[in-house]
């Protein structure tokens, strides 16, 4: 079983990330999966300020599972961090790219989870396959 994100960009810049669990939105376009989740930002909501300074944030997000961290992009306050601050001129971009806010992401929550003591794990790598015994090689027909 493989697990990968994908990633809705709305032409404001707004996002989600939707689990693609073995593929199963590989062959689902862009436009079909706008359809299939909607914007869920409420509207009557006031936007939630930064907890370090007060101002406006442009992305607060949970970190990842059971961490309970919430991640906060604020151009004031992350300024000086080298992914957020491409993470915001990718963000206030309207030629933003969507293809690139996936590895923006990445680096961004890495960078922040840092901060609050998280480092990312290394992924596992695959064991290789031991070779088949040749005494076990099925015979074919002919």
């Amino acid at each position: 079983m493989s697990f990968t994100w994908r990633y809705l960009v709305r032409p404001d810049g707004d996002f989600c990330r939707i689990g693609n669990l073995d593929g199963s939105l590989d062959n689902v376009s862009d436009e079909e999966l706008a359809r299939l989740h909607p914007s869920d930002r409420e509207e009557d909501q006031p936007a939630r300020p930064c907890s370090r300074c007060g101002g406006e944030l442009l992305l607060h997000w949970h970190g990842p599972l059971m961490t309970r961290v919430w991640m906060e992009l604020c151009p004031a306050c992350d300024v000086h961090r080298p992914a957020a601050r491409s993470f915001i001129r990718w963000y206030r971009d309207a030629d933003r790219d969507p293809k690139a806010l996936p590895q923006l992401f990445e680096d961004w929550e890495t960078e922040t989870m840092h901060a609050h003591g998280w480092a990312r794990a290394q992924e596992p790598e695959t064991p290789s396959s031991p070779p088949t015994p040749p005494g076990l090689t099925p015979r074919g027909r002919g």
